[in-house]
């Protein structure tokens, strides 16, 4: 039977997605501050390295044991957009991905027990459909957004305010399960 890993993350769509894909694991949530840029060119970079903060962070208090990390970052031409610190904010985030296609990388950091880590990131567009003002004020009601990159969630009501996603809809929510699954059936964790 395959080792447990840690799941450094508190994320509720993270335990989900590694439930669905069979992983055996318990959570140990990670206090770190999270590097988060305003701005980026390479959004792989920033969602990578906070994972790895996680990730190392869990690792130092669980010698010996697999850890996983994972951030995930929304990113709107070259602007971050972090987990929004008030309505007004979800609303100006909103707002700003109406009608128009962004990118969700989700960064990811498994350290062995012997303290080798392995990192890697997933990326998927997301295409807004253009938000009344009125969808944007139902959706916020609707949704609690301040706990969300990019002040929003797929799986919540997702269908009133995105069009299509290009790519791993797991990724959009926390962990990008097919690359994750590949990785941890090489290690023999899955």
């Amino acid at each position: 039977m395959p080792p447990e890993i840690i799941l450094a993350s508190g994320s509720p769509r993270r335990r989900e997605i590694l439930a669905k894909i069979g992983v055996k694991f318990e959570v140990v949530t990670a206090d770190v501050e999270e590097h988060m840029p305003t701005e980026t060119d390479d959004a792989q970079k920033p969602a990578v390295h906070n994972a790895m903060l996680k990730a190392r962070a869990v690792a130092v208090l669980h010698p010996h044991r697999w850890v996983l990390g994972a951030d995930t970052i929304v990113v709107l031409d070259r602007r971050v957009l972090g987990k929004p610190a008030s309505l007004d904010v979800a609303r100006e985030y909103l707002a700003a991905l109406s009608g128009h296609t962004h990118q969700v990388v989700t960064g990811c950091c498994l350290i062995s027990p012997q303290g080798e880590p392995t990192m890697f990131s997933d990326t998927s567009r997301v295409f807004f459909h253009a938000l009344a003002n009125a969808t944007i004020d139902k959706y916020l009601a609707a949704v609690h957004v301040l706990d969300k990159a990019g002040a929003y969630a797929l799986q919540e009501h997702g269908e009133w305010i995105i069009a299509r996603v290009d790519g791993s809809r797991d990724n959009v929510l926390g962990l990008p399960s097919g690359r994750l699954s590949e990785m941890l059936s090489r290690r023999g964790l899955l």
